[in-house]
């Protein structure tokens, strides 16, 4: 693929999350009927946006307090941020992309999944339908805006191949992941790689187009997506928090998935940058066909299996973000996955 820079160049990003309270240290505070809760930071992967939403569903209905956890949900700055800063103890639980955790545990950081939520992936090329793209062979001669470095430019190969085209049938531009969408909606670019849970229903909203999608895990390649994370130092010393954690998102997830508006509407506030309600509710919509794999139907959220580990590790290590696939224990602790 050709990268060519839209923009000149991007700036070191400090990371600038504020230490929580990570490792062994217990922090409590008490609630309004005097119980005693722990009080757990959880780092989201970016911005507040409507995936988000059983997050701060279960904060509002008393999900995580019924668990004994005193919740504080923080904006994230992407994925691989979010492990490193989970890794580093400056939160307690990150909520990130699987393919960033595999390559922090490949470079060495200290981190295991928990359990993933969202199993088929949310990866997509997304363009206006004007474009009258509708198969992948329509990307032949296309521009298309990604992030250089980032997992799904990394394994948009892989999907061009199981289409039967090769890199150099796409033009792929390299710029910022906040300057996608712009490049999209200016005409710089035909298309973008990223979530159909994510910028696809800001852009129609801001553009007054329609959006329409090549979903990946319907040509051929799904692999798991975002889901729970933590320490192994929060796991070796305080594996009882980190149980009720997993347990609570469990609830919550289900719960808010069936009280769509109220989930939504739990999410008032949360940002600056909070998209509108109607965005809100078309992102949580898509986020909630993506729970589950064949393997997992009928399952609760966050149930894994060893087989789709296996599958999504491979898939990462053929393309590259890691250099050897490992053992699913390498990378996840399914010793307290959600009970039925």
């Amino acid at each position: 693929m050709k990268l060519r820079a839209l923009t000149a160049g991007t700036a070191a990003t400090a990371l600038l999350l504020a230490a929580g309270c990570g490792g062994s240290d217990v922090e409590t505070v008490t609630n309004a009927e005097g119980e005693q809760l722990d009080k757990v930071t959880l780092t989201l992967n970016w911005y507040p946006y409507g995936e988000h939403a059983p997050f701060y569903y279960g904060k509002q209905q008393g999900i995580y307090e019924e668990h004994g956890i005193s919740l504080d949900i923080r904006a994230g700055q992407g994925s691989q941020k979010t492990v490193q800063a989970t890794a580093a103890g400056q939160t307690d639980f990150g909520w990130a992309d699987t393919p960033a955790l595999l390559a922090g545990v490949s470079q060495g950081l200290d981190v295991k999944s928990v359990g993933v939520y969202l199993q088929t992936t949310p990866s997509s090329v997304q363009f206006f339908s004007e474009q009258g793209i509708s198969e992948p062979k329509d990307l032949k001669g296309k521009t298309v805006a990604s992030t250089a470095g980032d997992a799904l430019t990394n394994v948009f190969p892989l999907f061009l191949e199981a289409n039967g085209m090769s890199e150099q049938d796409v033009d792929v531009q390299n710029t910022d992941a906040a300057g996608k969408m712009a490049a999209v909606m200016q005409g710089q670019t035909d298309a973008l790689l990223g979530y159909a849970t994510d910028q696809g229903p800001t852009m129609q909203e801001k553009s007054g187009k329609e959006v329409s999608y090549l979903r990946w895990a319907e040509h051929g390649l799904n692999f798991y997506s975002n889901g729970l994370l933590t320490a192994q130092e929060v796991l070796d010393d305080r594996g009882d928090l980190a149980q009720r954690m997993v347990a609570a998102t469990t609830e919550a997830w289900e719960q808010a998935g069936e009280d769509r508006e109220a989930a939504v509407d739990a999410m008032e506030g949360a940002s600056e940058q909070l998209p509108s309600k109607q965005v809100l509710t078309e992102q949580f919509g898509e986020t909630l066909e993506l729970l589950h794999t064949d393997a997992t139907e009928g399952q609760r959220p966050g149930v894994n299996t060893p087989e789709d580990w296996k599958k999504t590790i491979g898939i990462f290590a053929d393309a590259g973000v890691i250099e050897e696939a490992g053992e699913p224990g390498e990378y996840w602790n399914s010793d307290i996955a959600p009970k039925e």
